[in-house]
């Protein structure tokens, strides 16, 4: 079994001294500051000059500074950025800046295992690494819990490497659930796998699907969206306590039998497995990656399109619709998503 580590295992005091640089104020970028600034850490959030969260940032009353100010003031630099915009930074406003002994951190190994990034031999590179959404480590930290993290160390330069890294994983909440030892590339490519396949293509394809066959087949559209969409945080919360055995206790023996029998016919799975292991190969061998980074080059516009697309989706609209009236009325705060 893979090695972990809890709050026992960690010692914050490793962070004793140390300048924290959060490079990006978004999802995990927020939740990292704020955490870390709560667990007494001495943070700085580094963004670009205009950046519409700056405002943001300093109401949080966290220490603002250019990206290139923040990769000279701190020893460790946590990049947070989106993937694909964090070679063109790191190269422009961090690389001059990172002297032996610091250390360079990411919470995703894209650019490291596809060497978009490659760092200096004197500097620690390590992965702190939450399994959940930036708003749930924020919302988690608050209530007192916290999200899984997983914990790799590329570079071990000053030999304290991976203290430094669990250290600030017990900064932003992490130790509290677990942290599992993992690698940049394991990590790396598990992730995007993961993504693709089941918890965002898959499971937004698949929720998309049993939508459109509920409404071309005459039933109002706001059933549809109750059945093949809200219900499904519900499903996923039981299985998140206890495994799919759990969530099966929960159900009525009506819905577990048709698991049984329709789940197969759904996703038939030697060649969902086939489609799978094609995904799976294009991850390993750089051929996603290529297309990410060629997409990014020239201008986004498939993916602009996909996302436009979405917005117009009968499933989005109605759904917008019916959270309004739902009992938290128009509460968009994605901070307490998981509460």
């Amino acid at each position: 079994m893979a090695k972990m580590y809890y709050e026992k295992d960690c010692e914050l005091s490793y962070l004793d001294g140390k300048k924290i640089a959060i490079i990006g104020y978004g999802s995990q970028g927020h939740a990292h500051a704020l955490n870390l600034k709560d667990s007494g850490c001495d943070v700085c959030v580094g963004l670009r000059e205009g950046s519409k969260n700056r405002a943001n940032a300093e109401a949080a009353g966290l220490k603002v500074m250019t990206v290139s100010e923040a990769a000279k003031w701190g020893d460790i630099i946590m990049i947070l950025i989106n993937d694909e915009a964090q070679a063109d930074m790191y190269k422009k406003d961090i690389a001059p800046y990172l002297t032996d002994g610091k250390a360079l951190a990411f919470a995703h190994g894209f650019n490291i295992r596809y060497q978009q990034i490659v760092p200096p031999a004197g500097v620690d590179v390590f992965m702190a690494a939450p399994k959940g959404p930036g708003h749930t480590v924020r919302s988690t930290y608050v209530a007192g819990k916290g999200v899984p993290c997983l914990v790799a160390v590329e570079q071990n330069a000053t030999g304290n490497a991976y203290k430094i890294a669990l250290a600030y994983i017990a900064g932003i909440g992490g130790a509290r659930a677990g942290v599992m030892e993992t690698t940049f590339h394991d990590e790396t490519e598990t992730d995007l796998f993961g993504e693709q396949t089941v918890l965002c293509g898959g499971v937004v394809d698949l929720m998309r699907c049993g939508f459109e066959v509920l409404v071309e087949a005459g039933y109002e559209p706001e059933n549809a969206y109750f059945e093949c969409m809200h219900e499904l945080k519900l499903i996923v919360d039981l299985i998140n306590k206890g495994g799919v055995g759990a969530m099966n206790y929960s159900i009525s023996d009506t819905a577990e039998y048709g698991e049984y029998v329709s789940g197969p016919r759904v996703i038939p799975p030697e060649e969902t497995k086939a489609r799978m292991r094609a995904v799976l190969s294009d991850i390993q061998d750089g051929t996603f990656a290529g297309k990410w980074i060629a997409e990014n080059k020239n201008g986004r516009c498939f993916f602009n399109s996909k996302r436009q697309n979405l917005k117009k989706h009968q499933m989005e609209i109605v759904g917008e619709e019916l959270r309004k009236n739902m009992i938290w009325g128009g509460d968009k705060d994605l901070d307490t998503a998981s509460n």
